[in-house]
């Protein structure tokens, strides 16, 4: 399996607050970043697989709506999480 509970307490642990926080916007987009380059990569190996294609899609719009939320709130947590993940915005 490739995100076992050790690597969710690992991303948990250095996005969020403490190992446990599960519910922070930060750990969760660091969470959905994780698992879209999972699929990303899946994807290039096999092309034909629509269920996971629309899963990558609908998980794209979840960490978007998260972005667009830590945006609206608070600009400088936005800032630091874009910049730590990597992200091109």
């Amino acid at each position: 399996m490739y995100l076992d509970s050790t690597k969710k307490t690992e991303i948990f642990t250095q996005y969020g607050q403490s190992a446990t926080d599960t519910g922070s916007a930060e750990s969760q987009i660091a969470l959905f970043t994780y698992r879209i380059k999972h699929l990303t990569e899946h994807l290039k190996q096999n092309h034909k697989d629509y269920r996971t294609a629309r899963s990558l899609t609908k998980l794209v719009g979840k960490r978007r709506a998260l972005l667009k939320y830590l945006y609206d709130r608070d600009i400088n947590r936005y800032r630091a999480i874009v910049k730590a993940l990597g992200l091109r915005k």
